[in-house]
């Protein structure tokens, strides 16, 4: 569990009306951690946010803290039906 993923799932958790539904999961793709966010429908819109700042915003964040760290970091946001 990387640091950068759990930055993400408590500022996420913070934005969303049901914070219950985030859920993040972090696999390695060739030495890039990604990130998969998950969070309810109806919270797809809160976490993208106006022209997609809010999303531009966390995904520097996660690279940024990846960064720190040692190592790189990509963001992907999907609602909770994509997980299944």
């Amino acid at each position: 569990m990387s640091h950068a993923r759990d930055v993400v799932e408590v500022i996420a958790r913070a934005l969303v009306d049901d914070p219950e539904a985030v859920r993040a999961e972090e696999a390695d793709q060739r030495g890039v951690s990604v990130i998969d966010l998950f969070v309810a429908p109806d919270d797809v819109g809160r976490v993208i946010g106006r022209q997609g700042r809010t999303a531009s915003a966390l995904r520097t964040i996660a690279a940024v803290t990846a960064e720190h760290h040692g190592g790189k970091a990509s963001l992907e946001i999907r609602d909770e039906d994509e997980r299944r």
